[in-house]
């Protein structure tokens, strides 16, 4: 993607924002996104922005890697047609300095208010960070190998199991070739009653 469109996007990202929530600014500051649904319950994350409330509210709708930017994506923002969507709060102007603290003042109260927090740490991004959310595991490149292996697997499986059959080259076996038939039936069946 060129620079041009990455620029689009942002400067439209930002408009909703703006419509969204006009006091959201290019100021450090907190903001809080939260949303009610159809069934009463309230959500709520709280961050911080040290440079650009209006850019880093904006971020999150392009994001990916937090709660908050895939719930996002999911419930779309407030609006008159969407009633459950996210809206947005800036709940103080500060300096940068002061941001920390702040966010894990306003979380506590959000958390207080009954509000289910989408964030997974008590805020801060320095000393006195603390986890709040359940964290998963991060997903390495080896999980990832793991995982395609397990695929393979299931998959040759059910070939086996639908069209094909298993047999050795020479009849009777051999010692080795009932060695080597059963570690294949092993290596198609160690996963397939877990999964």
């Amino acid at each position: 993607m060129d620079y041009k469109k990455i620029y689009a996007i942002k400067m439209q990202n930002e408009r909703q924002i703006k419509v969204l929530c006009p006091k959201a600014e290019h100021r450090s500051g907190i903001y809080c996104f939260h949303r009610e649904d159809e069934n009463g319950f309230k959500y709520a994350y709280v961050g911080l922005a040290t440079q650009s409330l209006l850019s880093r509210c904006a971020e999150h709708l392009n994001g990916h890697t937090q709660h908050i930017d895939r719930s996002l994506k999911s419930h779309k923002l407030y609006s008159e047609e969407n009633p459950y969507g996210w809206k947005l709060d800036i709940l103080c102007f500060c300096p940068a300095e002061q941001c920390n603290e702040k966010e894990q003042y306003y979380i506590k109260k959000a958390h207080e208010a009954g509000r289910q927090l989408l964030n997974v740490t008590g805020g801060s991004q320095g000393k006195g960070k603390f986890n709040i959310g359940e964290n998963k595991p991060s997903r390495g490149y080896y999980d990832g190998i793991e995982q395609g292996e397990k695929r393979a697997r299931r998959m040759i499986a059910d070939l086996f199991s639908k069209h094909l059959t298993v047999s050795t080259k020479k009849q009777p076996p051999a010692k080795l070739q009932e060695k080597a038939l059963q570690k294949f039936m092993d290596f198609i069946n160690i996963d397939n009653s877990a999964e």
